[in-house]
């Protein structure tokens, strides 16, 4: 029997539910990459999944034992790094790599201690503005910014921080000509999903709010 449509699975009120205990909860989150600063200087690259915006306030959710909150505890600057779907391979070369030596019990089996992430991953960096960690070259957005404050969370296993950002790079293909605004019809984020990768797929709506063309059915 096929599987119901997904227009009727999400439109059926009457159909029932089943209740799971999921290991994990990335229900289509986007994916970042965190670039940081180590103790000796050099440079630290860490795929996330867990983070949003608040205006110029980004929360970002990280590992407590991984290098990434290590080193924000005691240096602040950071770059906040979008891929495009493009580059989930790099994102998944990065995904068992730890700058941590030794590698922390807690990290998942598998996990390596590698003290150059770009090379590993096939990135390149590029130099940053306002802080002091380099950009990822190859991401069409990266949002430079410092963590105003990193908590550890209620279970005591993460690390939550309130990062602000201070200046935004984008691909020029990616912006609305002549503004300031990102052109959604363009720009289509890396999206993690029960840890599988997935894009945007067609535009569906626009909220009300919107200051960027709409797009028109053909």
């Amino acid at each position: 029997m096929n599987a119901a449509p997904l227009s009727t699975l999400t439109t059926d009120t009457a159909a029932p539910r089943t209740a799971i205990e999921p290991s994990i909860l990335y229900f289509g989150t986007p994916v970042v990459l965190l670039s940081t600063e180590n103790p000796d200087g050099s440079s630290n690259l860490a795929p996330i999944s867990s983070a949003w915006a608040l205006d110029r306030t980004v929360v970002l959710g990280l590992g407590r034992d991984g290098q990434t909150a290590q080193n924000l505890g005691s240096r602040p600057d950071l770059v906040i790094n979008l891929p495009d779907p493009a580059l989930w391979p790099a994102v998944e070369r990065l995904a068992p790599l730890t700058g941590r030596n030794p590698v922390p019990a807690t990290k998942a089996q598998g996990c390596r201690y590698e003290p150059d992430k770009f090379t590993a991953a096939g990135l390149h960096s590029a130099p940053s503005h306002t802080v002091r960690p380099p950009r990822v070259a190859e991401c069409p957005l990266q949002l430079e910014a410092r963590a105003e404050q990193v908590r550890p969370d209620v279970s005591g296993d993460f690390v939550i921080v309130e990062a602000v950002v201070r200046k935004v790079h984008a691909d020029p293909r990616i912006v609305v000509p002549g503004t300031d605004h990102i052109d959604p019809a363009t720009w289509s984020p890396l999206i993690y999903n029960f840890r599988h990768y997935f894009g945007l797929g067609p535009e569906l709506g626009h909220s009300y709010r919107t200051r960027t063309p709409v797009q028109t059915e053909q």
